[in-house]
């Protein structure tokens, strides 16, 4: 699957648009390099999402199959692993 249409089932991201500009701005990255919004994500790939003043760090634990998913349910799809305010300068 798609890291922005991940982003936008899982709900990290509200919508698919807005992912693919974060991944555009080089705020997103999977396993440590940056990452554009085609990219395929994996189960056990680690997402971090650099928001204006949040950090979040998150694993990825299943990829849906289809192309919507419930809203209880998008939370099972990822583990927090960190989620932090970032000062700005």
């Amino acid at each position: 699957m798609r890291l922005d249409m991940f982003l936008k089932i899982s709900r990290l991201i509200p919508r698919r648009a807005l992912a693919q500009e974060f991944c555009d701005a080089g705020l997103i990255q999977v396993n440590g390099l940056t990452a554009k919004s085609g990219k395929e994500i994996n189960v056990g790939d680690k997402v971090t999402i650099n928001r204006r003043n949040r950090k979040t760090k998150v694993q990825i634990v299943s990829v849906p199959d289809g192309k919507q998913v419930s809203k209880q349910s998008a939370g099972d799809l990822f583990t927090v692993l960190s989620d932090e305010s970032v000062e700005s300068a």
